[in-house]
């Protein structure tokens, strides 16, 4: 999943926020007698509202603009974006019409919220709603995304050829603190789990081979060290010995 469209959308809803918060300043420095009002949800008058929401919306928006974290700022988005939802349906819920847009108040005194503009202006609540949740969701997708790819190749790396036994698709090694016997699908090839013996954490990887000089003959001996303490006979003599590193 691509994640390069997220910095392109945090700055233009940086933008948008920092326009919307000038126009609240801007409205609730007029003199309309509307703005001396209770507004309906907080029951704060107006213009007390709009200085609040407007002072939020300039906070967000220098987050986005001149912030780092990328999650961060999708995170404070997605914030600010369920609250104008959440607004938005309590107006409703209360069978208040809300005549302005995320861009203007409940006065309306730029007129935003007529023609096609206003569709515009009543859309951008949800759309920077759903943006922010997808811009946060993402690098977790991307993240699931690359690990279930490693696995895939893992597998597809490990998988036998055609007529191979299917023992072949495991693997055995020893536990590096305990010595005790591991066996392991070739697909967790590289991977860290706890010693089923000892609990130590170890990687899984191929067995170290060990070599060795028979006691008997002299003969030489390669074996993995899984194999250790085992008694086989000697493959230069036949004589019976047991595996060891020294």
């Amino acid at each position: 999943m691509k994640t390069n469209w997220i910095k392109p959308f945090i700055n233009t809803a940086g933008g948008i926020l920092l326009a919307a918060a000038l126009i609240r300043f801007l409205i609730a420095a007029g003199h309309h007698p509307v703005l001396a009002l209770p507004e309906p949800l907080l029951g704060i008058p107006l213009r007390d509202a709009l200085l609040a929401v407007g002072a939020l919306e300039l906070v967000v928006a220098g987050i986005c603009l001149f912030g780092k974290n990328a999650r961060l700022q999708a995170a404070w988005l997605a914030w600010v974006g369920t609250n104008f939802v959440v607004f938005q349906i309590g107006l409703v819920w209360m069978h208040v019409h809300p005549q302005g847009t995320c861009l203007g108040s409940l006065t309306d005194p730029l007129q935003l919220s007529r023609g096609f503009t206003g569709g515009i202006m009543i859309f951008l609540p949800f759309h920077l709603l759903l943006g922010s949740y997808a811009a946060v969701a993402a690098p977790f997708l991307q993240k699931r995304t690359k690990v279930m790819k490693r696995m895939s190749h893992a597998a597809e790396v490990n998988r036998p050829e055609p007529g191979q036994p299917i023992y072949a698709r495991f693997l055995k090694i020893s536990c590096t603190a305990c010595g005790g016997h591991i066996e392991f699908p070739t697909n967790l090839f590289g991977g860290q789990i706890p010693c089923p013996h000892c609990r130590a954490v170890i990687t899984l990887r191929k067995a170290v081979m060990v070599k060795m000089a028979c006691p008997a003959c002299g003969g030489h001996l390669e074996f993995p060290d899984h194999a250790q303490e085992q008694t086989i006979p000697c493959p230069h003599c036949q004589t019976q010995i047991t595996l060891s590193k020294t």
